[in-house]
């Protein structure tokens, strides 16, 4: 039997391996041609330490205390020298990618539809070369090549991993490279590549109530969190609160729908900034952001959206007096220049 082992470097660079049975991690991911940090790999040194944060794994008896301390091991730290898993993991490693000699991944596909679902905002379908192949977590972003160009823009995956077809939620900008091409150029069984996976925002265990907070296209990497969810279950509550600026920037409702019916957990919300909108549901996310929903801080917040956004959920918990368990975010500024940033 082999589990996948997905290692998140400190550029954000990802990578999934898979690690047999009884296997340890160090071991595997050298197999598979990762250089992790290492010295003695015996548990002595303490070289090849990282985080685990998911997953379940032994680490037997056979390192020393100043390798490896009893409270850095209950806080998740784990050395991969003597890791051993029993189930799919996530491991956090404290360099970067380059320091382990991972070259970053050029995956491909083709076009298999451009829509314009609204003024602002774009959905292209690719049909993925090997889907197998691509490993991702849901949440992170490729770096997508614009064809005949030499550039790139950085998207988030809608889609969940493994699906033969990967899907993107793009800011249709008045004059923007990609959605330019897009507009012009693309055209079903249009060759395109793309860099990656990379990024810090991607889902953990859902151990607690999650919130998940989403602005304009920063729904996608929510989506694809959600499909995930979907697939897996959780007893735990999930609560979505997607915000736009004004009606027809609103898009996929008809999917949130369907992955809140796939998840009975699932509650969720939908508002718009304008206050001329005919929605029912005005004003911004924070406005929308209950006791209820926040725990008295028992939960984990996941917000994908821009700066300002981004900025005014900061505020808004702060003057609550609210901090979540965890508070995992990415800001994104639609833009000629791709940005895009993650904290834990």
């Amino acid at each position: 039997m082999a589990y996948r082992i997905a290692f998140n470097f400190e550029d954000g660079a990802t990578r999934i391996i898979d690690c047999n049975a009884g296997e340890k991690v160090l071991d595997a991911a050298f197999r598979q041609k990762i250089n992790l940090p290492m010295d003695c790999s015996d548990g002595v040194c303490g070289t090849c330490k990282c985080r685990c944060e998911q997953g379940s794994y032994e680490l037997g008896d056979e390192y020393i205390d100043e390798a490896l301390t009893e409270a850095e091991a209950e806080e998740g730290l784990v050395l991969t020298c003597q890791m051993r898993v029993s189930s799919d993991c996530v491991i956090a490693v404290p360099v970067p990618s380059s320091t382990c000699k991972v070259t970053p991944t050029v995956h491909g596909g083709e076009v298999a539809s451009v829509e314009f679902v609204s003024d602002s905002t774009i959905i292209l379908k690719l049909r993925v070369d090997d889907p197998a192949a691509l490993g991702f977590l849901p949440g992170q972003y490729v770096n997508l090549a614009v064809p005949g160009t030499g550039q790139h823009r950085a998207y988030s995956f809608s889609s969940k991993p493994g699906a033969a077809e990967a899907s993107f939620l793009i800011r249709n900008i008045p004059g923007g490279l990609m959605s330019g091409w897009l507009a012009s150029a693309a055209s079903p069984g249009t060759r395109m590549r793309f860099v990656g996976p990379q990024g810090s925002f991607f889902l953990r265990a859902v151990d607690r109530p999650t919130i998940l907070l989403a602005g304009g296209t920063g729904l996608a990497p929510i989506l694809s969190m959600l499909e995930v969810l979907a697939d897996a279950g959780t007893n735990q509550p999930v609560h979505l609160i997607y915000g736009v600026t004004k009606d027809g920037d609103m898009v996929e409702m008809d999917r949130i729908a369907a992955l809140a019916a796939r998840l009975p957990t699932m509650t969720w919300a939908a508002c718009v900034a304008d206050p001329a909108s005919a929605h029912p549901l005005k004003g911004y996310v924070t406005e929308h952001l209950s006791d209820e929903h926040l725990n008295a801080g028992d939960c984990d917040i996941y917000l994908c959206g821009p700066p300002p956004m981004v900025e005014a959920v900061r505020v808004f918990l702060r003057e609550r007096g609210v901090e979540p368990q965890h508070f995992h975010y990415e800001k994104f500024a639609p833009s000629e220049t791709s940005v895009a940033a993650a904290a834990a």
